[in-house]
């Protein structure tokens, strides 16, 4: 059969004679899969990420040598032979021959990489999408960060897998965009896997973590070195089916001064392919204004600090924090953190004594969170807001730290220690129904990761508040669960006894208040303290003539502390018995002290229960100022204030 063309249709019926296209398809398909494995290959087998770069330009510049060759060649039955030219015949028809079509071994070949190429792509294309849905949602994008993993067979470099992870961290809470998992959550959930070697996180570890966690996206990876390169590897992954979104490489020089350049270009290329905010990415040092610094002793010495923070040894903590701080005077993270382990020691020393000699750690507290404070402007949102919770702990009233804590929260809905600390403020405002359910929340999201929570407060905290309510059996829950994660706790111990004796167990309570004497003589508590803590208890359970007893043996073992003089008047005075013998007691000691705003505070309230209002509103606004002016706000002082206030106005 014979076909008149003109010269486009000439050469389009050539390249479809000759096979060209079919040879195209066939390379193209082989690259991309060619590609893929590259891509694959490059982290396991730390090769550099230029292999990559490299294999793809010369698939493509090898595109047009196939071109070229499949025009003049094609295989046969009988090998590779040169094309023969088109026949035409003499009026310038082109001369096709009839063909019999049969099944070629090249058209099997296409379609298993037809195939291929399918399997690769499908799985990139579905996860474009459903990033595309997460971003369009609405909702901000849930993102937890694993410590990254030291394989540079190098101890040296072990600090790096909290601190990349905390850089991070503290590097995406700068868009509002993503909800970002906090560190210490989730390196809770990996000691509660048993895991005590980062190298040993799994993606699949890491992935039932993040779903645990309610996290959208899984951040993982890992520290390579050949030679006097280091690599970081990080990839993006979906938790529910592990498949990686995307993966990144950065490389430098393996010296430890280059990490945070390093670091700072990694979560650059993270935050730009989650579409991070328009304001973040005109930062130039990303790290630096999300709290970080650019020593890495200051670093060290901070992480040092951290762990020590969170074993309750606040001492330790500040002498790591102090020693951050003088590495890098700029490194508001560690101001933050010294000012909250200032305030937590002091509160530590108080549940044993007044605390009025130790009130020098409240000044530092304060002065530490002031540093801070002139700082915000460098803040991520979430850092500011919680800059502003401690400023408000330190020098306002609880509802401003409430309103704050409740703002933490709606950035982070799985921050444990916030809903801890609302707990705290309600519970500090005697707001007891309140604080219960944020007590539940923090417990609930606990037992959901399957994290032992922090410190053993976290259960007896929600377990006084249970007593205080008077849901006894809630209460007596609690404590067996806390019994499985703090079995040796001294509050615990005290507050299980505080429960037998108020539903009449004595047995049980002299057994639990036993034990907690015990425990607090091993650890070389003076009689003295320990009998006033029994006192305590047995006036919490509803047995004043006990605990009067107990209070006045404390007050006999150490007669020379006005503090056991405070506590036995403060007991007289709250329960209304012999309210003249405690203002006696509580006025000798003023002698020797006028200006302690807690004695001031117990001779106040005891002439209120005189009826001296006048007078108490005088001596209880004095202890007010003081203690403004060098401590925190007390609810209970507050109330006190207010009701002597209250009955001169209505005189």
């Amino acid at each position: 059969m014979a076909h008149k063309t003109n010269g486009p249709e000439r050469f389009w019926k050539e390249l479809k004679r000759r096979k060209v296209f079919g040879v195209v398809t066939t390379y193209a398909a082989t690259a991309y899969i060619i590609i893929e494995v590259t891509n694959n290959l490059v982290e396991p087998l730390s090769l550099p990420a230029w292999i990559a770069k490299l294999v793809i330009l010369l698939l493509v510049a090898g595109l047009p040598i196939v071109i070229i060759l499949s025009w003049i060649f094609e295989f046969t039955p009988q090998g590779i032979k040169k094309t023969e030219p088109i026949e035409e015949s003499g009026k310038g028809e082109i001369l096709v021959k009839p063909v019999k079509r049969k099944i070629r071994a090249s058209y099997v070949l296409n379609g298993v990489l037809i195939i291929a190429v399918i399997v690769l792509a499908y799985p990139k294309i579905f996860k474009k999408n459903t990033l595309e849905r997460l971003r369009s949602s609405g909702e901000r994008i849930s993102i937890a960060v694993m410590p990254f993993q030291n394989m540079t067979n190098d101890t040296a470099w072990n600090v790096w897998e909290d601190g990349i992870q905390d850089i991070l961290i503290s590097s995406l809470s700068n868009s509002e965009e993503l909800k970002i998992r906090q560190a210490e959550s989730i390196k809770n959930l990996v000691r509660s896997e048993g895991i005590l070697n980062y190298a040993s996180i799994t993606p699949s570890i890491a992935s039932t973590i993040s779903q645990k966690m309610d996290a959208n996206i899984l951040i993982f990876g890992n520290i390579k070195q050949a030679g006097s390169t280091i690599r970081l590897y990080t990839q993006l992954i979906d938790p529910e089916t592990e498949e990686v979104y995307k993966s990144f490489q950065i490389e430098g020089l393996a010296i430890e001064k280059n990490i945070f350049q390093l670091i700072d270009t990694l979560s650059g290329m993270v935050s730009n392919f989650l579409i991070i905010s328009e304001l973040e990415k005109k930062v130039p040092e990303i790290y630096r204004l999300s709290g970080m610094t650019d020593s890495p002793e200051a670093y060290r010495d901070f992480l040092q600090g951290r762990n020590e923070y969170m074993k309750e040894d606040y001492p330790a903590s500040i002498k790591w924090y102090s020693k951050a701080i003088t590495a890098d005077s700029n490194f508001f993270q560690a101001i933050i953190s010294i000012s909250l382990a200032y305030n937590n020691q002091f509160e530590y020393e108080t549940w044993f004594s007044s605390g009025h000699d130790k009130l020098f750690l409240y000044e530092e507290s304060k002065k530490w969170c002031l540093r801070a404070c002139g700082k915000m402007d460098q803040m991520t949102t979430k850092q500011k807001t919680y800059t502003q919770w401690l400023y408000a702990r330190l020098f306002e009233t609880k509802s401003e730290e409430i309103k704050y804590l409740k703002q933490l929260i709606e950035s982070d809905d799985q921050w444990v220690t916030v809903y801890f600390n609302l707990g705290n403020s309600y519970l500090e405002s005697d707001q007891y129904e309140k604080a219960i359910p944020e007590y539940e929340r923090a417990l609930e999201i606990c037992k959901k990761w399957g994290l032992k929570p922090y410190w053993a407060m976290y259960y007896t905290y929600l377990g006084q508040m249970y007593h205080k309510t008077g849901q006894y059996k809630k209460e007596a829950r609690v404590y067996k669960q806390a019994e499985k994660d703090f079995p040796d706790d001294l509050e615990l111990i005290g507050s299980q006894g505080i429960l037998a004796l108020s539903q009449g167990d004595t047995i049980t309570a002299n057994r639990s208040f036993k034990r907690f004497s015990t425990i607090m003589r091993n650890m070389s508590f003076p009689e003295a303290t320990i009998t006033s803590l029994l006192a305590y208890g047995y006036n919490e359970a509803g047995f004043p003539d006990k605990a009067e007893e107990f209070y006045r043996l404390s007050l006999s073992l150490d007669s020379g502390n006005p503090d056991r003089v405070n506590s036995l008047a403060y007991f007289l005075i709250e329960k209304d018995r012999k309210i003249d013998e405690a203002l006696k007691l509580i006025n000798k000691v003023l002698n020797s002290n006028p200006e302690n705003f807690i004695y001031l505070h117990t001779k106040g309230w005891g002439l209120y229960k005189q009826g001296k209002y006048q007078e108490a509103v005088d001596v209880l606004q004095i202890s007010w100022d003081l203690r403004r002016e060098r401590a925190i706000y007390d609810h209970q002082a507050y109330f006190h204030l207010e009701a002597a206030k209250k009955a001169v106005a209505g005189q």
